[in-house]
């Protein structure tokens, strides 16, 4: 028997609010099991058809100007990483650190031994940096979205850089489901696992001409780079409606389906509108709880797709564990934070309405835990009145 016992009318339809691997919605399983995609060939025409479709979407969801490429590849946004490292800095790059990813990514670039030392920007958890152009920079890279904390950074030129510096944003957790003008970057890269609803095991980039021209240039230098990471061979692939190696299929379709569904529904200012809807019960509720608050404390910097929410005076670990007892899944803070948190996704699939019943369910949770805390507390005091009494 669970811990805490959730009445049943106030559990959501769907207990999935993980921020990655993120719910795929039951209609998008019960397509891929009718489907005959899975099982042939990358090469053949099913699954070409497929990447090419996920591609024409892609450029109608994100509205790219005709000079942009949709390029993809095997491997997600932590793969990505390294073929930027190889094959998008030429000599030195800005980072934002403001989180998880946006570190890794300066990690890679720092132990990269034919690349010089970058620059790299932080801040207090909970807020963001901004780039400042800097002499010899040739990339500035931050993500739009930090999954790991919940803090939205804008995506923007950076005044003063040189003309030829490219702008790399992660867009992760954010792409499909925050505004975005692409052609303030010139790579926007992401996974799919996050708004667009689907697996692991791709990423996706959207490239302008200077990033295309960029990646010629390297490859033209002479470096070497891995083909697992070549992005030469990622563009000449995805030009053809494919991936240099065997893809997941399954992500593909799910991709797919989820970009399908955005557009039939009104495109990106429908899946904006409706993340912002979600995310905005969240902070609502935490702003007015007497025990819980916004981790992130701008408006301005939170996130609408993923919300990160400081608990006081009950273990966040113990409030999970009881949603989790009752089939409310994955809204743990990040580990690496450390911070007495919940995690809670937003992303276009999950119902706002949901969220509303995951706050009734949170606030059930809590209130049931603090009882029998107390309960717990004057049987102790009870307990040392009887062996230790009053002299």
């Amino acid at each position: 028997m669970a811990l805490v016992q959730i009445p049943k009318k106030l559990l959501p339809s769907d207990g999935r609010f993980g921020s990655g691997p993120s719910k795929v919605p039951h209609a998008a399983l019960e397509a891929l099991a009718g489907s005959a995609v899975i099982g042939t060939s990358h090469r053949q025409a099913p699954v070409r058809e497929l990447v090419g479709s996920v591609r024409a979407q892609m450029r109608e969801l994100f509205s790219l100007p005709d000079d942009y490429e949709v390029v993809l590849g095997v491997g997600g946004s932590t793969a990505f990483f390294d073929a930027a490292t190889f094959g998008l800095v030429r000599e030195r790059s800005q980072h934002l650190a403001f989180g998880e990813f946006g570190a890794k990514f300066a990690k890679a670039v720092a132990g990269a031994p034919f690349l010089d030392e970058p620059t790299v920007l932080r801040s207090e958890p909970g807020t963001h940096p901004d780039p400042v152009a800097e002499e010899g920079i040739d990339a500035y890279a931050w993500a739009h979205n930090e999954t790991s904390t919940g803090v939205m950074a804008p995506v923007r030129r950076v005044d003063g850089a040189a003309d030829d510096a490219l702008v790399l944003i992660d867009g992760t957790s954010a792409a499909g489901a925050t505004p975005l003008d692409v052609t303030q970057s010139d790579v926007y890269y992401f996974a799919p696992q996050k708004a667009l609803a689907s697996d692991a095991g791709l990423w996706f980039a959207l490239m302008s001409p200077a990033a295309v021209a960029r990646v010629e240039e390297i490859a033209a230098s002479g470096r070497w780079i891995p083909a697992f990471f070549d992005l030469t061979l990622a563009l000449e692939n995805s030009r053809k409606d494919q991936t240099h190696n065997t893809p997941p299929v399954a992500s593909l379709f799910w991709t797919d389906h989820q970009l399908r569904w955005l557009l039939d529904n009104g495109g990106l200012p429908w899946s904006v509108a409706r993340c912002e809807d979600s995310s905005s019960r969240l902070y609502g509720w935490a702003e007015q709880s007497d025990y819980a608050t916004p981790f992130v404390s701008d408006p301005g910097k939170q996130s609408s797709t993923v919300v990160t929410i400081d608990l006081e005076g009950v273990e966040a670990a113990a409030v999970s564990a009881a949603l989790r007892e009752n089939g409310i899944l994955d809204v743990d803070g990040y580990r690496g934070l450390g911070r007495n948190q919940l995690r809670i996704a937003t992303f276009p699939a999950i119902d706002p309405d949901d969220v509303s019943q995951l706050v009734r369910c949170i606030d059930h949770v809590v209130e049931k835990l603090s009882v029998e805390k107390l309960g717990v507390e004057k049987l102790g005091v009870e307990k040392r009145g009887v062996d230790h009494p009053a002299e």
